[in-house]
């Protein structure tokens, strides 16, 4: 069965870090791009980062540019985004999704609170 399981969110105060991961297993997870999206309260949902399959391009929302990181080790199947700097407006419920040639997988995401 596909699984995309993600962890790593929680509470974290402006300014604070985190790593939330996701770990992937039942498809070809080498061959399949990455993105980590994010819905604010009140918001559209957004491409917060993106890495293709080998890991060799990134892109990234301009409002999360030089603040966050997203990488991927294709041995272990497992995605991450590594967020400096929060910022309250970063708070949003973070899905992991999987794209390939003929599928497309979403996890069932991660609350992520940036607060005071």
């Amino acid at each position: 069965q596909v699984q995309l399981v993600e962890s790593g969110g929680g509470l974290v105060q402006p300014g604070g870090s985190l790593r939330p991961s996701c770990a992937a297993s039942g498809f070809p997870f080498s061959i399949y791009a990455m993105s980590w999206y994010r819905q604010a309260p009140g918001k559209e949902r957004e491409l917060a980062a993106t890495i293709t399959s080998a890991g060799g391009m990134t892109n990234y929302a301009d409002s999360v540019k030089g603040r966050f990181a997203i990488s991927r080790d294709n041995a272990r199947n497992v995605m991450v985004l590594q967020m400096n700097s929060l910022k309250f407006e970063d708070t949003a419920v973070y899905y992991c999704k999987a794209r390939g040639p003929r599928s497309e997988y979403w996890g069932q995401g991660i609350q992520v609170t940036v607060s005071s």
